[in-house]
């Protein structure tokens, strides 16, 4: 490996999966500078929400997957690490193998998932298919990933098993009860999803259950842990936000019971229980032995998610929890799912005797030992995605259309803006008008459309 620090560039479409990419970038490639971009688009985090995240970039710049080609083509990075939904990754994969159609020197692409996979598997892996690295969570993703490449004949050799990278804090100590036993929970924290359920009166239910709970116990907190302000948008599109639905509970929010925001791994540091839908975070809170529900009340479904928790001795109901239980992750599904316990008070990545605990970073070192391997060749072969016009001829020139990109997946005439002579009040004025046109989509989702489609249930 090369003496210098290596260049790494992570392109990410939201405010978690910038998250995830700069961590994973961290994990891959410990020492390294970093360059961020943001894709830009209707998820484009706020500087209050990339605040929020706490992980920052040398350098941090907003670009269309046009341009991020464009720049890719004229800047020297070793490592590049594409935090997006499948078709941005397809649609970068195809443009990197139109500037380097032959054995090259080029970058190492790595690419993977933020959290739970429970839906569009075959999708989504193809859509990532003909990266360098392609990460899987834990054992159970790797197996599944490989099973899904096999099965259409595509190479599965990329498929690399790493963990979650912001797995960490210290492990959790119940509160103190009578005789030295474990108190009762002091505080509970709700993890809210912006799109899961989906529909305002089930969301409408979660937290009129929530407020009830505190109410039934009023030596308890109870944090709704909200992922963003109205107007934001995370990855997925939150149509009826809790902060609007909380101003129409009736009776309001009990004292004891508030809407919070905030960097998870904090929250989670002073969290007794957390409970949620399907949310990444319980598999953060798990990570730390906080007691952890993943809740039932709306049925065990697909479309929730919630059935990635089978067998994980956490699925439990709001009148279950109202009456005391604090379930208790199962060790061997936790295993499975590339959960280690974290051990004693030290962080995720501190030494430990105990295999069970082992550092987060023995998690990465197969695919920190293949990036190093990789970056240190000479040429690397063009990027071979196993979508092409001739397998997929009727979906890919969509997908790269979307991104502006051509069939050839270089970009199309006038996608990208030469900033040169451009007058910077130009450049301004430009960036205000594509805020605005961002805030007036989010108000339409966020207002107009529910409003809509009340009216035509009318």
């Amino acid at each position: 490996m090369p003496e210098s620090k290596l260049r790494v560039a992570v392109l990410a479409d939201s405010d978690t999966r910038w998250k995830w990419g700069a961590l994973t970038a961290r994990r891959l490639v410990p020492d390294h500078q970093l360059t961020g971009y943001l894709l830009r688009g209707r998820a484009t985090p706020t500087d209050r929400q990339l605040g929020e995240v706490g992980v920052g970039a040398d350098r941090l710049t907003e670009v269309s997957c046009a341009e991020f080609l464009d720049g890719l083509g004229r800047e020297r990075y070793d490592v590049v690490v594409l935090a997006l939904v499948g078709g941005a990754v397809q649609a970068v994969l195809h443009g990197t193998r139109a500037l380097w159609p032959a054995p090259a020197e080029r970058p190492v692409l790595v690419t993977g998932y933020v959290g739970v996979v429970y839906e569009k598997l075959a999708d989504g892996l193809l859509l990532r298919h003909g990266a360098d690295l392609v990460l899987a969570n834990s054992r159970h993703d790797a197996e599944r990933f490989r099973a899904v490449y096999e099965g259409v004949g595509a190479d599965a050799g990329a498929v690399t098993e790493t963990a979650l990278p912001f797995l960490g804090g210290a492990r959790y100590v119940p509160p103190a009860g009578s005789g030295g036993a474990a108190g009762p929970a002091h505080r509970v924290v709700f993890a809210v999803q912006p799109s899961v359920p989906e529909s305002r009166a089930d969301r409408a239910y979660l937290l009129e259950r929530a407020a009830r709970h505190a109410r039934l116990h009023p030596g308890r907190e109870v944090l709704i842990k909200l992922r963003s302000r109205p107007g934001e948008h995370t990855t997925h599109l939150e149509e009826h936000p809790y902060q609007r639905l909380a101003q129409r509970l009736p009776g309001g929010l009990p004292p004891n019971c508030r809407l919070v925001y905030g960097n998870m791994g904090e929250v989670l540091d002073t969290a007794d229980l957390l409970v949620t839908v399907s949310s990444t975070a319980a598999l953060e809170s798990l990570h730390r032995s906080v007691p952890t529900a993943v809740l039932t009340d709306l049925g065990i479904r697909e479309a929730l998610g919630n059935h990635h928790f089978l067998g994980s001795g956490c699925l439990a109901s709001w009148d279950e929890l109202d009456a005391g239980l604090l379930p208790r992750g199962d060790q061997d599904w936790l295993r499975a799912q590339g959960v280690r316990p974290a051990a004693g008070d030290a962080t995720a990545g501190a030494p430990s005797d105990d295999a069970d605990h082992a550092p987060l970073d023995d998690a990465y070192a197969a695919a920190r030992e293949r990036v190093a391997a990789l970056a240190a060749e000479e040429l690397l072969p063009s990027p071979d995605p196993y979508y092409t016009l001739t397998t997929a001829p009727g979906y890919l020139p969509g997908i790269l259309a979307r991104h502006r990109l051509a069939p050839d997946g270089t970009p199309l005439p006038g996608a990208v803006r030469r900033a040169a002579g451009e007058s910077r009040l130009r450049r301004r004025l430009r960036a205000h008008l594509r805020g605005a046109a961002r805030g007036a989509y989010r108000h339409g989702v966020q207002r107009v459309a529910p409003l809509i489609r009340r009216l035509g249930e009318l």
